[in-house]
């Protein structure tokens, strides 16, 4: 059996804010063991058998992240894909897409593995096994769901009753009431979102129940741009054809309305990790209920989470609170009230706050930048540069900057001039002066940015060339 797993890695997972945010999303929240959501998803992919391929979905604005975080994990094999979206349109144009694109290339017969990039397995076994389970019924013409048996009233989750593995229908998402209904009886298994289906199979699917899509979406896909690289191959989706495609789930497109509709009921330690309470779950707690992730000191405090990205946090007297450090935004939550954190994040965005879409450190193509401080007339960044990378020829309206190189060699564009900036020399960029910064060494270049000017938003910024695509 030929398999591509599709990771589907979109989503903002707003319950995870401040950690999760819309340009630093779920699928790369890092766990306790270290690794992220992504890159699990990624290594679950590589263990299978069959696999010739792994298409991964996302958007061109994650794209160089999703590759960093890729390359991070070693291995070359098996080939990469990169189904790049301009913006999210629900699961049925995502897997419509990737689902084409796969089966111009294979045929029809291939096995597609539609995956999430944001949930956690933690029995890869029982997972393998499941796979194959639905991968011969899949051969069967069936288009497979995996359902995961609930183990307590869950009202965030979508359900599916079964009759073996014959699905009798699915279940919007329950009242507290109902959730226990579902948990006492046996053929009630909770939504996991993840799917296996011949190409074909699951294409004139699309085309008897939902046309609209596939459409749409094979318009968007005609006229990609497709690169290959070194890290893998990308499909570019134009923002002006992919913009009509229909915002709508997988499960309402297609799964609601088939009837070779087919579950493989599995224990694979399965959750989608949607709020705090549910990361607390998943760790390890002291005698006293709590979890902690970080540097922490409690003193008689009882059922909570608390997780520092850095800075020490100490707790007296708490009970049963979520407290969550970053660097530039902490939360503090009664744990009972989790699903609750994405109101927060929608005043965020009514406010146009940077808190709901950038961390202090944003990862770019090229490397990093750090902002250390920002004042009403200037910023200063710590600026890290990959070897080999180089940031685009551009210029600013409103803004001059200083920049000082603290370790490394800067190969700098400064106007009409070209110069080297050794370790512990500095050069002076004017508002108005095309520039551009390259690491030519073989390791990071690290420097201090000094912006001064009466506007500093990122969106100052007119691009003349640029190696990533972005003018």
């Amino acid at each position: 059996m030929q398999l591509i797993p599709i990771i589907l890695s979109g989503g903002a997972g707003a319950r995870l804010w401040p950690v999760s945010r819309a340009l630093h999303p779920k699928p790369f929240m890092t766990l306790a063991d270290g690794e992220s959501l992504l890159q699990k998803a990624l290594s679950r992919a590589r263990l299978l058998p069959g696999v010739v391929e792994i298409s991964t979905v996302t958007s061109r604005e994650l794209y160089f992240k999703t590759v960093d975080e890729y390359a991070g994990m070693g291995h070359t094999s098996p080939a990469l894909r990169y189904m790049l979206e301009p913006f999210g349109r629900n699961t049925a144009p995502a897997i419509a897409a990737a689902a084409l694109d796969v089966q111009a290339r294979w045929g029809d017969d291939v096995m597609l593995l539609i995956l999430t990039a944001d949930h956690l397995i933690s029995r890869t076994d029982a997972f393998s096994t499941a796979v194959q389970q639905a991968g011969e019924l899949a051969a069967a013409g069936k288009i497979v769901t995996f359902g995961v048996k609930p183990v307590r009233p869950e009202m965030g989750y979508g359900y599916i009753r079964a009759d073996g593995n014959r699905v009798v229908e699915f279940v919007e998402k329950p009242d507290l009431a109902t959730a226990q209904k579902y948990v006492a009886q046996q053929d009630y298994y909770w939504n996991s979102g993840m799917f296996c289906a011949q190409a074909g199979v699951l294409i004139n699917a699309l085309r008897t129940h939902a046309s609209e899509v596939l459409t749409t979406v094979g318009a968007a896909l005609a006229g990609a741009r497709q690169l290959q690289g070194e890290k893998g191959s990308q499909v570019e989706l134009p923002a002006d054809l992919f913009a009509s495609a229909p915002d709508i789930s997988i499960d309402y497109a297609v799964m609601e309305k088939i009837d070779n509709a087919a579950i493989v009921p599995c224990d694979i330690g399965w959750s989608d990790i949607g709020s705090w309470d549910a990361v607390a779950d998943i760790g390890e707690s002291d005698q006293n209920s709590n979890t902690l992730d970080g540097e922490v000191l409690l003193h008689d405090a009882q059922n909570c989470y608390i997780r520092s990205d850095g800075r020490l946090i100490a707790a007296v007297g708490v009970r049963d609170l979520l407290i969550i450090d970053t660097s530039d935004a902490l939360l503090v939550a009664d744990r009972s009230r989790a699903q609750e954190v994405k109101a927060i994040v929608g005043q965020l965005k009514a406010r146009n706050h940077d808190a709901y879409k950038l961390h202090t450190t944003v990862h770019l193509p090229w490397g990093t930048y750090t902002v250390l401080e920002d004042a009403d007339n200037y910023k200063i960044k710590r600026i890290v540069v990959k070897q080999g990378a180089a940031l685009s020829l551009q210029m600013h309206h409103h803004r001059s900057e200083h920049w000082i190189v603290v370790s490394g060699t800067a190969r700098v564009v400064n106007g009409d001039r070209e110069l080297l900036v050794a370790t512990n020399e500095s050069t002076y960029i004017p508002a108005g002066h095309k520039h551009r910064l390259e690491n030519p060494g073989k390791m990071d270049l690290v420097m201090i940015e000094v912006q001064s000017g009466a506007y500093l938003r990122e969106d100052d910024i007119v691009r003349f060339d640029d190696v990533y695509g972005r003018c």
